[in-house]
């Protein structure tokens, strides 16, 4: 098993850039509609992910990850975050992680975690953490990973729930459902995943849940557009 494992990870090379479109839909004090991008850049050793969601004129959201490349997959170094809605003062925010301490959105700092992700770069670290150990998909076995989000930094626990067929403009796809638990207090704030085998397990379904009423919907709208690996 750890040969193979071995074998997996070496075998992986991180491309230079990928991009997902998504079509958006869900519920904030109304139905809303819209779409997002993911888009991967990679220079050497050095990352950045972004996310971009857009609800027409009304709202606008930005948010980055970037850092280094480890072999233990993405070590973040600043996360930055925009959000524009109409009529008001656009919005922003900044995380920086050091080699001991995380400075959060309000500047107070908090110890480090090893593997610590931010809110971009999470979707992307398991990404490459079931490419090289596809072994931990399986129905009842957990996923832990210190995440910086909404302010703090917490321990999350992604379980598999199982393997869907999710419906796309471009056929079904065979995907794995990641659902969260997040360390202490009980939160209304759920990020539900969906990554696709097939689609180098890339996530194809994000299902963003902020309490009981509001929520937001992310599926693949079109398949990956994705640079050569590097040689």
């Amino acid at each position: 098993m750890a040969a193979s494992r071995a074998a997996s990870a070496v075998a992986f090379e991180w491309p230079p850039s990928t991009r997902l479109v998504f079509k958006l839909r869900g519920d904030y004090r109304g139905p809303v509609e819209g779409t997002a991008q993911v888009e991967w850049l990679r220079s050497g050793t050095r990352y950045q992910v972004h996310l971009e969601t857009s609800i027409g004129p009304v709202l606008s959201r930005h948010i980055t990850s970037e850092g280094e490349l480890t072999d233990t997959g993405l070590a973040p170094r600043r996360f930055d975050g925009e959000q524009k809605v109409i009529f008001r003062a656009a919005r922003r925010w900044q995380v920086r992680f050091g080699p001991e301490r995380v400075v959060l959105v309000d500047g107070s700092e908090v110890p480090t975690q090893p593997g610590v992700q931010d809110e971009a770069s999470q979707f992307v670290q398991l990404t490459w953490l079931f490419t090289t150990q596809p072994d931990k998909l399986k129905v009842g076995r957990s996923v832990e990973m210190p995440l910086v989000i909404t302010r703090k930094l917490e321990r999350w626990t992604y379980d598999v729930i199982g393997e869907e067929s999710l419906v796309t403009p471009f056929g079904s796809l065979p995907a794995w459902h990641l659902l969260p638990r997040r360390e202490g207090t009980p939160s209304t704030l759920s990020i539900e995943t969906w990554f696709a085998p097939s689609l180098q397990y890339l996530p194809v379904r994000i299902l963003i849940r902020d309490n009981k009423e509001s929520w937001i919907d992310l599926t693949l709208d079109k398949p990956p557009l994705q640079a050569g690996a590097a040689k």
